[in-house]
């Protein structure tokens, strides 16, 4: 066994007490890649008794969870075993845009039978996640999704818990409601019947009496906004979105929207078989996910206080010298014409009064909603113009969130913006990494019905 694997193995199980099932799904290493990751079938008890027939990473769920240290190379091999067409996004990773995942616009689908390699540099620390970006409704919402962590280098003394959140639309024998109802796809998207955290429903997790967490709460549903909060626990909010907030800050709850991430600092109490609920905060009640459980403290000491994440290399925009970007997203619930196989691509959503006709296969490419000039700093006023919450994700760059008309906000670094109903939000960035670069909302359907686009910087 190489080093590396012995690495690997060796960090699989150092983690697994903590990680329910995820930790079980690390991905083998092959002498030439860091990872292998197949696309293909798999089955699993997400109801229990009754077995769900899934598309999953090496046919599994929760998919690996991949692991890198921060400006270090991962080298992946995809293999394609579905019977259509996939590729893997790594969501939030500043990267080379051949490596991005996109079809059409930054790489070929990868066939069935066909394999493609991803080798690329990480150089952010933080919390990711990967997913195909084609035939998403699908894919995603049948199992295609994981984990990216992105290690710092001195990590902070932190004892790390994965909360992976996924709703599935099933029945109660175990099979599959339609996963797009087009009447909730111009809405706020159609939404699961069954929520599960690392494949589970309200599983338990232990951590270690008095430990410092760092939860690591991922949103990887294709629709549901999530208001993750531990009850009755002082937490902190070490990031949002793989960004570290410095300093970090008291909780306030922070809405996740599809795609979205954040990260909570918190001491595990002492008292061994104390439970403490994770909720899903909705109005004044919640919807437990999941439970944290505390158990013997064998090789954890606590830090004296809750230590901040180092900063990531973030290039600051010139706020002075900023050019302007205006982008607006609108509603339009219209029908595209009829395809030639007798099948309606549904068209809702429209960004600077144009949708993008991408279909479950990005089958064409239209023109770029902005040209952007490489190194240079640019403010972009981002107006909802709809009364539906959109998660809205950017490819390949990281923004600073600048300003609300909705909320207060203290500026942060982030990739992923959740805009209110007719909220206007000013966000700033630098574009300092070339290609073109998707521009779309994080609501798998909203985004298969118009709102996307791609913003190229040359």
């Amino acid at each position: 066994m190489k080093r590396r694997s012995i690495l690997k193995h060796s960090l699989a199980l150092a983690t697994a007490a903590s990680l329910p099932r995820m930790s079980l799904a690390m991905a083998s290493p092959a002498d030439d890649f860091d990872y292998i990751l197949t696309a293909e079938t798999g089955r699993e008890n997400l109801l229990g008794d009754a077995p769900t027939d899934i598309l999953g990473f090496n046919g599994q769920f929760p998919a690996p969870v991949l692991r890198v240290k921060q400006g270090k190379r991962l080298r992946l091999r995809f293999d394609n075993k579905l019977e259509q067409a996939s590729t893997i996004h790594w969501h939030g990773i500043r990267i080379d845009n051949a490596m991005d995942g996109v079809p059409m616009l930054s790489q070929k689908p990868v066939e069935p039978g066909e394999s493609f390699v991803y080798d690329f540099v990480c150089p952010d620390a933080g919390t990711f996640w990967y997913h195909p970006h084609i035939h998403s409704i699908r894919q995603l919402g049948m199992g295609m999704v994981g984990a990216l962590i992105v290690e710092e280098p001195d990590a902070p003394p932190y004892h790390e818990v994965i909360i992976g959140l996924k709703d599935w639309r099933l029945k109660p024998d175990g099979s599959y409601l339609p996963l797009s109802i087009p009447r909730e796809a111009f809405r706020d998207g159609t939404l699961g019947t069954v929520n599960t955290v690392n494949g589970q429903q309200h599983p338990v997790i232990d951590v270690p009496a008095g430990a410092a967490l760092r939860l690591r709460i991922l949103n990887m549903d294709n629709t549901r906004v999530f208001r993750p909060e531990v009850s009755g626990h002082e937490t902190r909010i070490l990031s949002l979105d793989g960004s570290p907030v410095i300093p970090h800050r008291p909780f306030e709850l922070t809405p996740l929207g599809a795609g979205m991430r954040m990260d909570l600092a918190m001491y595990a109490p002492n008292r061994v078989g104390e439970q403490i609920p994770v909720y899903d905060k909705k109005g004044r009640f919640g919807v437990e996910l999941c439970r944290l459980r505390v158990v013997e403290n064998t090789r954890h000491t606590a830090p004296k206080t809750l230590p901040n994440l180092p900063a990531n290399p973030i290039a600051t925009p010139d706020l002075d010298k900023a050019e302007i970007l205006r982008f607006v997203f609108e509603w339009q619930g219209a029908l595209s014409p009829t395809r030639a196989d007798g099948a309606v691509d549904h068209s809702f959503w429209l960004i600077n009064r144009r949708a993008w006709d991408g279909g479950e296969g990005h089958h064409s490419l239209p023109e770029p909603l902005a040209k952007l000039t490489l190194g240079r700093s640019y403010i972009a006023e981002l107006h909802n113009a709809t009364p539906h919450q959109h998660p809205i994700h950017l490819h390949g760059l990281i923004f600073t969130v600048l300003s609300s008309n909705k909320r207060s906000i203290i500026p942060y670094h982030s990739d992923t913006i959740l805009l209110e109903k007719n909220e206007r939000a000013r966000i700033a960035f630098v574009a300092d990494n070339p290609g073109d670069w998707m521009f779309h909302c994080h609501v798998i359907e909203h985004m298969k019905t118009g709102l996307m686009g791609y913003i190229s910087i040359s």
